[in-house]
């Protein structure tokens, strides 16, 4: 049987495409008839794919790239169907064996085998999807070719039964799931995001920011201090569209405010972000919090302009500048076209680019200026203030590591926004983005 097995997965994967649409028909049939076998197959099936998936994790993968890159290339059922795969193979690892934010994956996907006996597997499946036994094959072997096909990328952190290798995780500290600090952070930002008072949300917002700051020039501190604490890590998060170049930007912008490095792999969908573990931390809440508040006001302000205005859809272009500052093609296009939505994001991200590099700033001098305060009060009058140099050797790590990672990188081109409307609405709305508790607080 498993002969039978990794010959049809084998056909599909290494099939030609004039010929792939026949590989496919034939490797299906071959699984699903007989049905007396079938449930023997599918018992069979999670063998040969876990094997295969095993050697992706060692090729860099996670759970959560894999879903994504499933979710881009196939359907919803494909996507199912992957995450049973993964939770398949994942049961013959420890829990103690998984990287924290691996383990942290499986629970985001739910990925939990809820077929009982592996021979109900594919019977289970077919149960679910309303689907033949040939369908439930194709979806099994459409699946195959993709899994197979993915390149290595940068790993990340220790697959699971590879403890030993440290891997670039960034991984959270061990013994009581993340720091307090980033729970209370999280819970901030959810409110935030959830509330229909502008004022409750920009107050928690402002809090949660706040938040952020105080941790990571404190983690700073303390493993400069100590002379421990971690290295820099990495982590991934994924980019998708519409309207993924923006989303990058505006990814890198908080990135960079947060000391930490972001490399997209447009053709896989995703960021690559480097940095200390608190840092990459904040990278993905604030990142995750503007882009909803992005969103929102990028679909507000197309709906006020889509009651007065027409259009039809543009090609936007990369290039270097940030925006045409007037007329243009896209000039009186209306709020509805692509042209205005792209400029709208590139506008956004370039401004919140700027407050938050007016944010950082803000908060390394007040933590400065405590530092200073302290010296007075009782330190060596002419010891130099600690947390510039911690910074700095901070940064220095992340550029090595981002270097060493992806030793090829290389400078890609500015996104251009060619719609002015979208453009100075984009900027409007970044200075309305919800950073501090009082406008004052950053100049604009």
């Amino acid at each position: 049987m498993r002969e039978l097995v990794e010959s049809a997965l084998g056909a599909v994967l290494y099939a030609p495409e004039d010929a792939y649409d026949l590989v496919l028909d034939q490797g299906a049939s071959a699984l699903s008839e007989p049905a007396a076998r079938w449930a023997r197959t599918g018992r069979t099936v999670l063998v040969v794919t876990g094997a295969l998936l095993a050697r992706l994790w060692r090729a860099g993968w996670q759970p959560a790239d894999l879903a994504r890159a499933v979710r881009r290339e196939l359907t919803p059922r494909h996507q199912r169907l992957a995450v049973d795969l993964i939770a398949a193979e994942a049961r013959g690892y420890a829990a103690a064996a998984l990287d924290p934010r691996w383990a942290g994956q499986l629970r985001e996907l739910e990925a939990s085998p809820w077929w009982g006996e592996d021979d109900g597997f594919l019977p289970g499946v077919a149960a679910r999807e309303r689907a033949d036994r040939f369908a439930v094959a194709t979806l099994l072997l459409e699946l195959f070719r993709l899994i197979g096909r993915l390149p290595p990328i940068t790993l990340l952190a220790p697959p699971p039964g590879a403890a030993g290798d440290r891997g670039l995780s960034g991984r959270l500290p061990s013994g009581g799931g993340e720091p307090r600090m980033l729970g209370r952070i999280r819970a901030l930002l959810a409110k935030a995001e959830s509330t229909d008072f502008p004022e409750e949300a920009e107050a928690l917002t402002a809090k949660a920011q706040q938040l952020m700051a105080q941790h990571s020039i404190d983690e700073a501190l303390l493993a400069a201090g100590s002379g421990g604490g971690s290295d820099p890590g990495a982590c991934r998060i994924g980019i998708d569209n519409p309207y993924e170049a923006p989303k990058a930007v505006l990814l890198d912008a908080v990135a960079d405010a947060n000391r930490a490095r972001s490399v997209w792999s447009k053709d896989l969908g995703f960021c690559t972000v480097v940095g200390f573990p608190a840092d990459l931390e904040a990278v993905e809440l604030l990142y995750t919090s503007l882009l909803v508040q992005a969103t929102s006001a990028m679909n507000g302000a197309g709906a006020r302009r889509a009651a007065g205005r027409g259009g039809s859809e543009e090609r936007v272009t990369a290039g270097r500048g940030p925006a045409a500052r007037g007329g243009g093609p896209a000039a009186d296009g209306g709020a509805r076209t692509k042209s205005f939505r792209q400029s709208f994001l590139v506008a956004y991200a370039a401004r919140i680019r700027e407050r938050l590099a007016e944010a950082t700033a803000q908060a390394t001098e007040e933590a400065l200026a405590g530092e200073r305060a302290g010296e007075r009060s009782g330190g060596p009058a002419d010891s130099e203030p600690a947390l510039l140099p911690v910074l700095a050797a901070r940064e220095e790590a992340v550029r090595e590591t981002t270097d060493r990672m992806f030793p090829t990188l290389r400078a890609g081109r500015a996104v251009r926004a060619n719609d002015y409307e979208g453009w100075t609405q984009g900027r409007a709305a970044a200075d309305r983005a919800r950073l501090h508790g009082h406008s004052e607080a950053l100049p604009h």
